[in-house]
C-alpha cells in the first residue's frame, strides 16, 4: 500500500504538458477542480473525464501510475459513497429496518466518487509533470501580490514544496522501518483494530526521530548555503508564458463553457 502512494513524485519528460509554464499548470489544476464541482448533471462529467484522459495521454505518464495515486484513498472514497447512499433522501429503492437506500442517494454517491477520483488524478498529474523547484517558483509568483500586506509568500511556498517533496522520502523510510520490524518478528497484520494500532507504535517512534533528523540536516544545509529567504534571491530559470500555455487555457475555457451549457440545457436526474 505504501508503494502505491505517488503524491509528490516527479517524472521527467519532454511532453507538451512538461514544457508548459508551472504557473499555468497550477492555475489549470485549480480550474479543473472547480469545473469538477460545477458539473450539475450526468452528461457534464464527460467533459472533465475526457479532458483528464487526454491530458494524461499527452503527458506520456503511464495511466496505471496515475491510478496508483487513487488506491491509498479508496477507504475514504468508499466511506463517502456509503454516507451519500444512506443519508440522501428520495425515492426508496431498498429498505432494511431503519436503513433506506434511495435512487437519488446512489446517483449522488456515484457523482461524488467520480469527483474525488478525478480530483486526485488531476492533482497527481500536476506533481508528475512539474519539478518541486518549478512548483515553488510558480506558487511564489502567483502569490506575490500578498507581499504588499507582509504575507510571507516565499516561506510558505518553500514549506509547501518541502513537505510535498519529502512525502516519497517518508514513505520509503516507513517501508524500511516496517520491513526491519517484521524481520525482528513484529506482527502488524493480524489481530483486531486496537492490536494493529499498538503494532504501529514501534514504527511511529523511529519515523518521527528520522523525520526530525532529516529536518535538522536540511536546516543546517540551507544555513551553510547562506539561505536567508526570498529577499534578494535570484533564479537560474525565469518563468515565461508561451503559446502552449495559452492554448491550454483556451482548451480549459472551452471545457468550462461546455459544462455550463450542459448545466443549463440538459436536465439532471438528481
Amino acid at each position: 500500500m505504501l508503494r502505491d502512494i505517488t503524491i509528490g513524485q516527479y517524472f521527467p519528460g519532454k511532453s507538451v504538458i512538461h514544457r508548459m509554464d508551472p504557473r499555468m499548470k497550477l492555475i489549470l489544476s485549480i480550474a479543473y477542480i472547480v469545473m469538477l464541482f460545477c458539473v450539475g448533471n450526468e452528461a457534464g462529467f464527460l467533459i472533465p473525464v475526457i479532458f483528464l484522459i487526454a491530458a494524461i495521454w499527452i503527458s506520456k505518464i503511464p495511466f496505471i501510475m496515475v491510478l496508483k495515486g487513487v488506491k491509498p484513498i479508496l477507504p475514504l472514497i468508499i466511506f463517502t459513497a456509503v454516507l451519500n447512499i444512506f443519508f440522501v433522501t428520495g425515492e426508496p429503492l431498498v429498505k432494511l429496518g431503519f436503513i433506506t437506500i434511495t435512487v437519488d442517494g446512489i446517483i449522488v454517491a456515484l457523482k461524488m466518487v467520480i469527483r474525488i477520483i478525478f480530483l486526485i488524478m488531476g492533482t497527481s498529474l500536476l506533481t508528475y509533470t512539474t519539478s518541486p523547484i518549478a512548483l515553488t517558483d510558480a506558487i511564489e509568483q502567483l502569490l506575490r501580490p500578498l507581499n504588499k500586506i507582509h504575507f510571507p509568500v516565499h516561506e510558505m511556498a518553500m514549506m509547501m514544496t518541502i513537505a510535498l517533496r519529502f512525502i516519497p522520502t517518508l514513505i520509503e523510510e516507513t517501508d524500511k522501518i516496517m520491513s526491519a520490524q517484521k524481520a525482528r518478528g513484529a506482527d502488524m497484520e493480524s489481530g483486531g483494530l486496537m492490536q494493529r494500532a499498538k503494532a504501529l507504535v514501534p514504527i511511529l517512534i523511529p519515523l518521527f526521530i528520522s523525520a526530525f533528523r532529516r529536518a535538522e540536516e536540511l536546516a543546517l544545509a540551507m544555513e551553510c548555503r547562506c539561505y536567508r529567504g526570498g529577499e534578494g534571491r535570484t533564479r537560474m530559470r525565469q518563468l515565461h508564458y508561451s503559446s502552449l500555455d495559452w492554448y491550454g487555457a483556451a482548451v480549459m475555457a472551452v471545457c468550462f463553457a461546455g459544462v455550463i451549457l450542459l448545466n443549463i440545457f440538459v436536465p439532471a436526474f438528481v
